[in-house]
């Protein structure tokens, strides 16, 4: 959610494992490579811009070296809840997230 982050593809990189798949708010399917190409361009990437706030962030253990995170989000007034799986390779290994699906939530808070 870092714009530095977003900004820079050497940093995406070390955070998205080279098989993920991101399923959209808008319900678009995004692959490694489309993700780390879209991600300077898209909101949350401007440092003097809007930034994601996250809330309610809970994880769970499913597997050795496999974390379940959900949470939600808020930029500009909108808000989704987010859901993804990260993995950890090997034992000195980065997490990286494997999926990600967001979900628009309406403007009456349903």
């Amino acid at each position: 959610m870092d714009p530095g982050v977003r900004l820079s593809r050497t940093l995406a990189r070390e955070l998205l494992d080279p098989h993920f798949v991101e399923v959209g708010a808008s319900g678009r399917r995004w692959t490694y490579e489309e993700m780390l190409a879209a991600l300077p361009e898209m909101d949350g990437a401007a440092g003097d811009g809007p930034r994601y706030e996250p809330s309610e962030m809970t994880g769970v253990v499913l597997a050795p070296g496999v974390v379940h995170l959900t949470y939600e989000t808020t930029i500009g007034g909108d808000r989704a809840r987010r859901s993804s799986l990260w993995r950890k390779r090997s034992a000195g290994a980065t997490w990286q997230m494997y999926y990600h699906q967001a979900t628009p939530v309406p403007p009456e808070g349903m």
